[in-house]
């Protein structure tokens, strides 16, 4: 479920870029935008979008660490000190 939130949600994000790029240079082409304005305004949509893009992971990585939380999931920390211990 979670892979497909994502798919959908990155399929949105190029969709919307496309229709966003596209738009941008109808204006230009009318004359109602400057070609520098339009590089500015797609550099600052980028930037967004990577600052988004860290926040997305960083959620969906809290979401993960919940659900194994929830299960009760042994983790690659609970295998080392079980390793450890059988050491002793």
């Amino acid at each position: 479920m979670i892979k497909e939130l994502i798919y959908s949600g990155l399929g949105a994000a190029v969709i919307v870029r496309q229709k966003v790029e596209n738009e941008i240079k109808t204006l230009e082409k009318k004359g109602k935008i400057k070609k520098a304005d339009a590089k500015e305004f797609l550099k600052t949509l980028e930037k967004k979008g990577k600052i988004e893009d860290k926040k997305i992971k960083k959620q969906i990585k809290s979401l993960i660490k919940e659900v194994i939380n929830d299960l009760d999931l042994v983790t690659k920390k609970d295998l080392k000190k079980l390793k450890e211990e059988l050491e002793k």
